[in-house]
């Protein structure tokens, strides 16, 4: 019994390249070419030879794809790597950056020579002296590298190169993200959406958010998300990675086309990688279709080819430090042209090697001069995308999204409450669904600059409200391109956050995922943490560029999904994200009253975070009269800390809540028994640690003063190390309550039932607090 895909019936088209067929390319060009390939692979090795660190084999392997991209297919503008309307390339394999580093320093300096005109400014470039930064930390001193002003160039890539827009590197989120930057140009530009490449091996197609985001890429109709595929077979321990004919892969058991096949890709099928005239053909044909379906392009290579190590061995190694084997390696590139590198003896000191690599740079820009001719031809090739992309302009579509309208002075307000996002007391309401009333206003005010996905969870978490006023169903480009909801893939957490962090990404929207806050939260840490991380490198090319912020809803957080069971009700989600980031990367909100999503929301999406991370739990809450209760209004959340109940005059005690179910608990139940035994307290509310970080020390410590901590007692819905912060004494410490306490997880039942297991419910809570007053 056989079994066969109807590609017919799918849509998609399957293009394998005749090797023995002779497809046109100019000779020149490829000569032109060739040049480039043997200089970019010795380059590589020079690389790795003076950081003695960096992945050779990869960069290697994948050099004739990106070459022949960046020189002969993508649509870009030297002068600006900024512009938005620009094909994009992003190396998801981010093992490649050796090579991506390589391949952008050895083009600035083709235009450098041919079309200096074309440069933008040094901050904007990526010159051959910036390697002497490849892998090197931003405080490096060494002279040439301070001479020259070089960039601190990661061992993989971040926005500190021109043209990348995404940090990528662990496995793949890059492949994710970059899914999300091709959704959301598809939707801002419509047919005349940017082209978007994805450069990946079979290695990195292995991790499950790949499948995912594959999914999601197709049954979203991304037609201008191309994925090439290096297929080597070479990953870190393997040199047979996938299935190859007959032979059994050793660690998955299909072969780069049939998985993308599998998930609604064209796939065009390349059998010599090495060969330009094939690779040109190839992406031409990629470029040409016009289908509805994203395309894959699979090309048959040599992980290490010609470098002296070959497959597995070359992934992350190379030839030692100016070895023989080394010095052969050279040998190509100084026959061809006539060169010599330099040779090293005496002390390896930081400054000797920096210098003998410089001069081995300088040899690299030598050949560049004395070829003129190929110099002037390959820098043509550059001017002929800028003028590619200059004559096919790519507007936004008609109606589009203006995610300005939100930085517009007054556009909103945490002190001005849209009436969606009001609720009265004695009214009903969940905060997951007032969250999703104040993301749904700003997606109205903004035309609808919100792109939102759940983990098969979109009415459950409410993150179909966000898309309500505009069209159902899921989004697609032609078929339903009104929707703001986009098909993630299914139960796909993973994915989603790289496809929400590469939405936003671009600046044009805002992408929300959500999930259980039990599932979503640690399974989004890696894509939170890659989002930082290139929106902060990217300030370093552009100074004062704002953050691009991402949402994550934790949604059925805490205890009150207990019914769930203690493998989705749990508190370990707050501990993964909240305080867990620097600078001003997150920006965690842990409200407990559903008037209070509003403000935070607003406040939050106005100090413009890389994410913003809300944890929502599931049951339908009514309204408290805070004011009749004598507690603080809810915009006093704003603060990140704030005094829930004011003792009238000296405390009994403090206590400090973070969580819904313990607050709730507190307000309808707690406060009514101290009011009854004349136990007068300082109440202080925790609702988001990181805006209260955001205050300057003397705020700070004016409205949560050092003396609190100290002296305090704590009740939380989340784990013990978030408690840490905010009591300080060993007494405090001991009294106070979270779900574990106890020394085992929670069972199941009703929220109410589960925080009685936990000892937090009123009774227990007034008694604690009884006990914590007395001393006892």
């Amino acid at each position: 019994m056989s079994y066969s895909l109807d590609l017919q019936d799918r849509g998609t088209e399957y293009i394998a390249l005749d090797p023995n067929a002779s497809f046109a390319l100019p000779d020149e060009d490829s000569d032109s070419l060739e040049f480039y390939n043997l200089i970019y692979r010795t380059l590589c090795a020079i690389m790795f030879n003076h950081a003695s660190s960096g992945h050779p084999g990869g960069s290697i392997s994948s050099g004739h794809i990106v070459e022949s991209l960046v020189f002969k297919q993508m649509n870009y503008d030297i002068s600006n790597p900024m512009d938005r309307t620009a094909d994009i390339i992003s190396y998801a394999a981010g093992h490649k950056a050796l090579g991506l580093y390589a391949m952008w320093a050895l083009r600035n300096e083709v235009v450098r020579q041919s079309h200096p005109d074309l440069l933008p400014e040094v901050r904007q470039q990526m010159r051959l002296e910036d390697l002497l930064g490849f892998r090197k930390n931003p405080i490096t001193k060494t002279p040439l590298f301070t001479r020259f002003g070089s960039k601190p160039l990661d061992g993989h890539p971040t926005p500190e190169t021109p043209f990348i827009w995404l940090s990528t590197g662990p496995s793949g989120v890059g492949v994710a993200t970059t899914t999300g930057l091709a959704l959301t140009l598809k939707d801002m530009h419509g047919e005349h959406a940017p082209a978007v490449h994805i450069i990946e091996g079979e290695g990195g197609m292995t991790p499950g958010r790949v499948a995912e985001a594959m999914a999601s890429a197709a049954t979203s109709g991304l037609d201008n998300l191309y994925f090439h595929v290096d297929w080597n077979q070479a990953a870190i321990d393997s040199d047979l990675v996938t299935r190859d004919g007959s032979l059994p892969g050793e660690y998955v058991q299909w072969d780069p086309c049939e998985f993308l096949l599998l998930h609604g890709f064209n796939v065009i099928y390349v059998p010599d990688g090495f060969d330009f005239a094939q690779v040109n053909e190839a992406q031409k044909k990629a470029l040409a279709l016009n289908n509805g379906k994203p395309t894959g392009i699979v090309y048959r290579t040599i992980k290490g080819w010609k470098y002296g190590i070959e497959g597995k061995k070359s992934h992350g190694g190379g030839h030692k430090f100016y070895s023989d084997e080394y010095l052969t390696a050279l040998q190509p590139f100084e026959q061809a042209f006539g060169v010599t590198f330099p040779r090293f003896e005496g002390e390896k000191t930081p400054e000797r090697i920096e210098q003998a690599y410089y001069d081995s740079l300088m040899v690299i820009r030598g050949v560049f001069e004395s070829h003129p001719d190929k110099t002037r031809h390959l820098g043509d090739f550059v001017v002929a995308c800028k003028q590619r992309l200059e004559s096919s302009p790519r507007p936004l579509r008609d109606n589009a999204p203006d995610l300005g309208r939100l930085y517009q002075d007054n556009a909103i307000s945490p002190f001005e409450r849209p009436e969606i996002c009001t609720y009265e007391a004695g009214s009903a309401q969940t905060l997951r669904g007032s969250l999703a009333h104040g993301l749904n206003h700003v997606n109205k005010l903004t035309n609808g600059a919100i792109l939102a996905a759940a983990a098969d969870l979109y009415g459950s978490t409410n993150i179909s409200s966000i898309g309500s006023g505009f069209d159902p169903g899921f989004w697609h480009p032609t078929r339903n391109p009104g929707s703001r909801l986009f098909s993630a893939g299914g139960i796909a957490e993973d994915a989603m956050g790289g496809i929400c962090s590469g939405i936003s990404t671009m600046g044009y929207q805002i992408g929300v995922g959500s999930s259980y806050g039990a599932f979503i939260a640690p399974l989004n840490t890696i894509c939170a943490k890659t989002h930082g991380i290139g929106q902060q490198t990217l300030r370093h090319r552009v100074p004062g560029e704002p953050n691009k912020t991402f949402v994550i809803v934790c949604g059925h957080a805490g205890v009150k999904t207990g019914e769930d069971g203690p493998t989705h009700a749990e508190p370990q989600a707050l501990q993964v994200l909240q305080e867990n980031f620097p600078g001003d990367v997150m920006i965690s909100l842990t409200p407990w009253d559903p008037n209070e999503l509003w403000p935070l929301t607003a406040e939050t999406l106005l100090q413009r975070p890389a994410v913003m991370a809300a944890y929502v739990t599931r049951p339908s809450e009514v309204i408290l009269d805070r004011a009749a209760l004598g507690l603080a209004p809810p915009e006093a959340a704003v603060k990140g800390v704030y005094k829930l109940l004011a003792a009238n005059g000296k405390p009994d005690a403090t206590i400090v809540y973070q969580g819904s179910e313990v607050a709730y608990a507190f307000a309808s139940g707690v406060l009514p028994g101290l009011q009854e035994k004349g136990i007068n307290l300082d109440v202080y509310y925790i609702s988001s640690a990181e805006l209260f970080d955001r205050l300057d020390a003397d705020e700070r410590e004016e409205i949560f003063p050092a003396s609190v901590a100290a002296s305090a007692m704590m009740f939380s819905g989340f784990t013990i190390a978030t408690t840490y912060r905010w009591i300080m004494s060993e007494r405090g410490r001991r009294f106070s309550m979270y779900p574990w306490k106890h020394g085992s997880f929670l069972g199941s039942g009703q929220g109410d039932v589960c925080l009685e297991q936990a000892g937090m419910h009123p009774e227990a809570q007034l008694e604690t607090i009884e006990k914590f007053i007395s001393g006892k």
